[in-house]
């Protein structure tokens, strides 16, 4: 692996790990396996770096997402395939856990890929909720771009309440009750 591609996944796994102000250019150098002058030769310092981190975390979490959203069967068993899909609970998800962080917030830089991949999630999920109004499969009242906020917040309020219990339970819970909610907007067969 070249050496940028080291430092940026080292930072991403720090990001997620202890948050923007707990990751040190020390602590990203040692997880990588590089020196000082190699980082600053690939980065002009660590919120340049964190910045690429932060991108490509959006960009892994949107393909993933993508994956599960743009994959067979309704539009129902697709928002189920993404809400049901494996992840690390405990640990949270990489981009929810950075709008926690205030000197990520704070900084338009490092806070763009986290408001664009939020936005991009929400409108994606729309988009699916109202192909499913469209074809009859969810009522014509399920407004999507409300519908698909609240799977999103469910997703990253799972996170919360699990990481609070140290138990996978709460997000699991958490899904289950999206999942119902969603099954009682599926449209009346023959309406």
């Amino acid at each position: 692996m070249a050496t940028q591609d080291r430092l940026i996944e080292s930072t991403q796994e720090l990001l997620w790990e202890r948050g923007y102000v707990g990751t040190s250019p020390k602590a990203i150098q040692q997880r990588a396996g590089v020196g000082q002058g190699s980082m600053y030769h690939h980065f002009d310092g660590k919120p340049d770096l964190a910045a690429a981190a932060l991108r490509r975390s959006a960009e892994e979490m949107r393909a993933v997402a993508e994956e599960r959203l743009a994959g067979p069967g309704t539009a129902y068993q697709r928002i189920e395939a993404y809400l049901l899909r494996e992840r690390e609970v405990l640990r949270g998800c990489r981009i929810g856990r950075m709008a926690q962080d205030p000197e990520v917030v704070a900084d338009p830089r490092l806070r763009a890929p986290v408001e664009e991949t939020f936005d991009w999630l929400r409108g994606r999920i729309a988009e699916v909720i109202a192909e499913g109004r469209a074809a009859g499969e969810f009522v014509p009242g399920a407004d999507p771009a409300d519908t698909a906020a609240a799977v999103v917040a469910v997703v990253q309020g799972g996170y919360v309440l699990a990481r609070a219990a140290d138990s996978v339970e709460p997000f699991r819970q958490a899904v289950r009750g999206a999942l119902g909610l969603l099954a009682g907007l599926n449209a009346p067969a023959g309406a």
